[in-house]
C-alpha cells in the first residue's frame, strides 16, 4: 500500500464515547515502585497463567511509550510540582496510574486523532464496517491481502488491498445486556480473524467490571442505554467503600485486600451478595472523601450521577458488575504477528499473554502502546520481503474474492423492515443465554444448555434469513454482519469455559472449584473447515 490507511467502525467521536476507558495507563515512574513489582502484579493478578515474556515486555517497554503519547500531545494530570500524578488501583502494590482526570482513553484518543489527521501518509476513513479479511493460500500458509468494508453512510460495499494490516476492533462487550463497552463493541474483529482461520486463545476469560453504575438504583433513572456507564476503578484506589443495602461492608468476608483485590475477586464478591440478598445493586461509597478532591478527581462520574439525581460528594454509588473486557483473542507473538501472513493484531482483540486469566487494572491501555510499537518494523520488513519476493497485492485480481452483496438496495422493502426486527430479537436473545448461562459464575450443565440454545437461535436466524432474503452469509449489512460476528464470539467462549476443568481468575465453574495446576496453559483454538465452525484443543 502506499501511505498508511485507517478504517473504522465508530460512533461520533465527540459524543458516542460513553464507554471508552476512564481509568488510566499504568507504568512505572514512581521513584518507589519498579518494573519487577508492575511484572509481580501482573502475574498475580492473571492467576499465575500469563506469558512471563509478555509481561516483562510490556511492564518494561510501557513507560517510554506513554512518554511518546505525551510528546505527541496527551495531557495527562500532575500535581503541583508538575510531576505526574500517579493514582492507584486494584491489584497494584504501588501508585503508577498516569491518568487524565477519569476520562483517559478520550484525551488519549483525542491526541492519537489529532496527530494522524495532520500526518500526510495516513489517510483516515471513517464510518466503514470491515466485513472480511481477503485471504488467499500461499504454499501452507494463509495469506492476508486486505478487507472488504462496508460504507455506512452510502451502504456501499468497498475493498481495500493491503500487504500488511492491523486488527485493533477492540472487544465484544455486547455478547452480554449489561456492558461498559460502546455499541460497536461486538467482537466483529475477533469473528473476522476466526473465519479467516487465525488461531484464538482464552476467550473463556470474560472481564466483568465490579462497578457499572446501577441504573436501578438512581433517583431519575434514564429509560435506557446502550452501554453501562463505568464506575471507573480509581473510586475503589481513591478509598471508595462498598457496602450491601444493609449498609454493611462486605469484602472483607471474601478478600483480606477489600476494595483493592483483583476485579474478578470483587466482581464474584458482587454477585454473591446480590444473590444471597436477592437485590439489584450494591453501593460504592466515596462521600467520606472531601469535596473537592472527589470532583477534581472524578468530574465526569460526578457530572453523569447528578444528571439522574445523585450527589456522588454525599450519597453513595449504586453499582453492579458489567461485562468489561475479554482476555483473550486473536493469538499473537511478542510482535503482533497473528497465524496469517501479513496480518497483525494489537489491544482487546490480541490476546498477547499479558492478561493470563485476569486482566491487572490499566494494563490494556499500555498493551496496545507497547504491541503496536512492536509491530512496525516487522510489519515493513514483511511487506519489503513480498515485494521483493514478486508477491506484490497490487499484482492480484482484486476480483479473486467474490464480492458481498450491498443491502442498500433493499432498505425500503417490507423484508427489510422484517429482517431488521427479527435480527435485534436475536440480538436481545443471544445477550441473555449468555448473562444466563456463562457469566461470572458457571457450571458445566449451564455452558451445555448455552451451547445448544445459541445453535438453535443461529439455525432460527439463519433460516428467517433465507426465507425473506435468500441469505447465503454474503449480504453486506451492518446489523446482519454484526450478528453474525456476535454468534461466532458467543461460540468461541463457550467452548473456550467448556474446555478449561478449573476454577482460574475470571473463569469460576460450579463444577471444578478449585485451581489446577495441570490446567495451567492457555486455551487455544484451531478453526477448521467443517461446518462445526472449529475444533478446540490445549496446547
Amino acid at each position: 500500500m502506499a501511505g498508511d490507511l485507517s478504517s473504522t467502525k465508530t460512533v461520533d467521536h465527540e459524543n458516542g464515547m460513553e464507554g471508552i476507558q476512564k481509568g488510566g495507563i499504568s507504568a512505572v515512574f514512581d521513584i518507589n515502585d519498579s518494573v519487577e513489582d508492575h511484572i509481580r502484579d501482573t502475574i498475580v493478578a492473571g492467576a499465575y497463567l500469563c506469558d512471563e515474556e509478555a509481561v516483562e515486555v510490556v511492564c518494561r517497554e510501557g513507560p517510554e511509550q506513554v512518554l511518546e503519547l505525551i510528546e505527541m500531545g496527551a495531557a495527562f494530570d500532575r500535581g503541583e510540582d508538575g510531576v505526574l500524578h500517579l493514582g492507584r488501583e486494584g491489584g497494584h502494590s504501588h501508585h503508577r496510574i498516569v491518568h487524565a482526570k477519569d476520562m483517559t482513553g478520550r484525551e488519549i484518543e483525542r491526541a492519537l486523532l489529532s496527530a494522524a489527521s495532520k500526518h500526510p501518509n495516513i489517510q483516515i476513513f471513517e464510518h466503514h464496517f470491515a466485513i472480511d479479511f481477503l485471504t488467499r493460500m500461499d504454499g501452507d500458509a494463509i495469506k492476508c491481502q486486505g478487507i472488504d468494508a462496508i460504507n455506512t453512510s452510502t451502504g456501499a460495499v468497498v475493498r481495500f488491498l493491503s500487504e500488511v494490516t492491523m486488527l485493533a476492533a477492540g472487544g465484544a462487550g455486547h455478547l452480554y445486556p449489561c456492558t461498559t463497552n460502546p455499541k460497536v463493541a461486538t467482537g466483529d474483529g475477533l469473528a473476522m480473524a476466526f473465519r479467516a482461520h487465525t488461531v484464538v486463545s482464552n476467550m473463556e476469560f470474560i472481564q466483568f467490571h465490579p462497578t457499572a453504575l446501577a441504573d436501578a438504583g438512581l433517583p431519575n433513572p434514564p429509560k435506557s442505554r446502550d452501554n453501562a456507564f463505568l464506575i471507573t476503578e480509581a473510586v475503589r484506589g481513591a478509598g471508595g467503600i462498598l457496602y450491601n443495602q444493609d449498609g454493611e461492608r462486605f469484602m472483607l468476608e471474601y478478600d483480606p485486600r477489600k476494595e483493592l483485590a483483583p476485579r474478578d475477586v470483587v466482581a464474584r464478591s458482587i454477585d454473591d451478595q446480590l444473590k444471597k440478598r436477592n437485590e439489584k445493586y450494591v453501593f460504592l461509597d466515596i462521600s467520606h472523601k472531601p469535596r473537592e478532591e472527589i470532583l477534581s478527581h472524578f468530574p465526569n462520574i460526578a457530572a453523569e450521577c447528578l444528571k439522574y439525581g445523585l450527589d456522588i460528594t454525599k450519597d453513595p454509588i449504586p453499582v453492579v458488575p458489567a461485562a468489561h473486557y475479554i482476555c483473550g483473542g486473536v493469538q499473537t507473538g511478542l510482535h503482533g504477528e497473528t497465524s496469517i501472513d501479513g496480518l497483525y493484531a494489537c489491544g482487546e482483540v490480541a490476546h498477547t499473554g499479558l492478561h493470563g486469566a485476569n486482566r491487572l487494572a490499566s494494563n490494556s491501555l499500555l498493551e496496545a502502546l507497547v504491541f503496536s510499537q512492536r509491530a512496525i518494523l516487522p510489519s515493513i520488513a514483511y511487506m519489503k520481503s513480498a515485494s521483493s519476493q514478486g508477491c506484490d497485492v497490487w499484482e492480484v485480481d482484486s476480483e479473486f474474492w467474490p464480492r458481498p452483496m450491498s443491502w442498500k438496495s433493499m432498505k425500503k422493502s417490507a423484508n427489510y423492515t422484517a429482517v431488521m426486527k427479527y435480527t435485534e430479537t436475536c440480538r436481545r436473545r443471544l445477550q441473555a443465554i449468555m448473562w444466563d448461562y456463562v457469566g461470572i459464575v458457571r457450571s458445566t450443565e449451564r455452558l451445555k444448555i448455552a451451547r445448544r440454545e445459541l445453535a438453535r437461535l443461529e439455525r432460527s436466524w439463519e433460516d428467517r434469513l433465507a426465507w425473506y432474503i435468500g441469505y447465503q452469509g454474503n449480504v453486506a449489512s451492518v446489523e446482519i454482519c454484526e450478528m453474525r460476528n456476535l454468534f461466532v464470539g458467543g461460540k468461541l467462549v463457550v467452548e473456550s469455559a467448556l474446555k478449561r476443568q478449573e476454577s482460574r481468575g475470571l473463569h469460576y465453574t460450579l463444577d471444578f472449584l478449585d485451581v489446577v495446576e495441570s490446567e495451567r496453559h492457555p486455551t487455544v483454538l484451531v478453526p477448521s473447515a467443517s461446518r462445526q465452525l472449529f475444533g478446540a484443543a490445549h496446547v
